[in-house]
């Protein structure tokens, strides 16, 4: 099975290093490539399950629960293209439950693996993570406040100056 290489880079940031903000970066990318009528949403579904665990980490418990919910929703709207992934379903619906229901009861954030069923697929995310310099299934760095707190350390210079490009296009064009 030849599987897209952000496909690859995703679960090597997923169980590497844990950053789930790159994660939902390399996807959304790789999502946004088709038209927006042909875009897959079973990407969308991996996305949330980064960003789930971005926020359940950051014991954000409900916005957690509403990424991890929507995720599950989308797996099972969408089995055979998780199992084209090499995803074992039944093994992710089941996390997905269990991961919800400790946010529900806001326990304490543990990294989960995703049930892959292909060992050529964990070799190459593997081989992705020691190219990174990290251990695949190696737990969170909680201390890693560039990991954990991403999103609120980024630089967005490039991204605010975009909007203000677009705001200053669309009152030309208004007027």
């Amino acid at each position: 099975m030849q599987y897209p290489k952000p496909y690859i880079e995703y679960l090597a940031y997923f169980h590497g290093p844990r950053d789930y903000f790159e994660c939902h970066e390399i996807l959304e990318e790789h999502w946004k490539k088709d038209s927006p009528n042909a875009r897959k949403s079973y990407w969308v579904g991996l996305i949330q399950i980064a960003v789930g665990l971005y926020h359940y980490r950051l014991k954000n418990y409900n916005g957690a629960k509403k990424m991890l919910v929507n995720a599950y929703r989308i797996i099972e709207q969408n089995k055979s293209s998780f199992e084209q992934l090499s995803l074992d379903v039944n093994k992710l619906q089941y996390l997905l439950q269990t991961s919800i229901q400790k946010i529900e009861t806001e326990q304490p954030y543990e990294s989960i693996e995703l049930p892959l069923t292909d060992p050529n697929l964990q070799q190459l995310c593997s081989n992705e993570c020691e190219k990174m310099g990290v251990i695949w299934g190696t737990p969170s760095d909680f201390l890693n406040e560039q990991i954990i707190r991403k999103h609120t350390l980024r630089d967005r210079s490039d991204v605010i100056a975009e909007r203000e490009k677009q705001l200053k296009q669309r009152h030309l064009d208004r007027h």
